[in-house]
């Protein structure tokens, strides 16, 4: 009985071990406290969060939290490239998108001939291994398989380490990169949001612009109020965020509007300058819908309006219209499927 019931056990055993697959490689970098190495990385960690930690927690600061604890060291070859006062005189003003970077930090291996640019002859030579099945097919710059923009990943944050004067062959890297000063600045900084360069610190859960103001005072980002946001949807599809800031504009001033963000071609989100003209606009909006008198049709919104489907709330219905397990294409879709007016 004891052998049987030892059999049942390891087969047990065995099948907890097979189900959990990859967890297992994620429990060892975990471990082991790797550096993980990302290219505007805040979306592809709230991933393999969700499928192999657990839900996503309810709130930022508690995934933040829980992120840090699974993995120590973080850090955004995204943002190294636009921080960093040398990468971007290497970078000399060109996209920091990951297929631009590669090709302009590692193009002996993005192009298939020898380049001549000094950043070419400069930088670090790296080796790469294939299994025998793929050898034989190596593409190189096969952007967007997801093997191969992790190896992009890699070349990049390798070549800029090289620019950042590290050295892989010698003694500096006896505590782990993690460790090593010229990238302290950087490690467990995450954007975000790219587009307004807003990015957190996983250690201590803090937003911060400064990194990026500081490198070029020219650029100023206005830090995201959401009781200063409106969501917009059902708007006509072919109206463009400068159109569309400038029929709130036209009514509220110049500098009533500090962003635009657009969702996708049906939705949008205004963040206004004050809390008390989140309220304006939408008791404006609410007045003249559906109005066809002289007023209403030479008022600034009847642009915004055109169609009779424009519809408007505050950034609450936005978390409520996310919570649902619903997923449509366009936003304003996923809103009617919701069931949400």
């Amino acid at each position: 009985m004891k052998e049987v019931r030892d059999d049942l056990y390891k087969e047990a055993q065995m099948k907890l071990k097979a189900a959990a697959g990859f967890r297992h490689v994620i429990d060892l970098l975990s471990s082991e406290q790797k550096l993980v190495v990302g290219h505007n990385s805040f979306l592809d960690i709230a991933h393999i969060y969700s499928k192999f930690i657990g839900p996503l927690p309810p709130t930022i600061d508690e995934y933040i939290s829980s992120v840090h604890k699974i993995f120590p060291y973080i850090i955004d070859t995204k943002l190294l490239l636009n921080a960093d006062p040398a990468i971007q005189r290497l970078m000399k003003k060109q996209s920091t998108s990951l297929s631009s970077a590669f090709a302009l930090l590692c193009p002996q291996i993005a192009s298939s001939s020898a380049g001549s640019s000094s950043v070419n002859q400069l930088g670090l030579k790296i080796e790469v291994q294939v299994d025998d099945m793929r050898s034989s097919n190596w593409n190189s710059g096969a952007k967007h398989e997801a093997g191969y923009d992790a190896f992009m990943t890699g070349c990049i944050f390798a070549q800029t380490c090289r620019h950042l004067g590290i050295e892989f062959y010698n003694d500096s890297l006896s505590k782990g990169l993690a460790e090593h000063e010229s990238l302290q600045k950087y490690i467990n900084l995450l954007y975000l949001s790219w587009n307004n360069g807003a990015m957190i610190d996983i250690c201590t859960g803090n937003e911060n612009f400064e990194l990026l103001t500081q490198q070029n005072p020219k650029q100023r980002y206005s830090k995201i109020s959401f009781e200063n946001v409106v969501l917009i949807w059902g708007y006509p599809s072919k109206l463009k965020p400068r159109e569309l800031k400038d029929c709130v504009t036209k009514v509220f001033g110049s500098d009533s509007v500090t962003s635009v963000y657009y969702l996708d071609e049906s939705a949008a989100f205004i963040q206004f300058s004050k809390k008390e003209l989140v309220s304006d606009f939408l008791n404006r909006k609410e007045a003249i819908a559906g109005k066809s008198d002289p007023t209403s049709i030479l008022h600034p919104f009847s642009k915004l309006l055109e169609g009779g489907k424009t519809r408007a709330a505050k950034y609450d219905v936005y978390k409520e219209i996310c919570g649902s397990s619903l997923s449509k294409k366009l936003f304003a879709d996923q809103v009617e499927a919701v069931g949400i007016k």
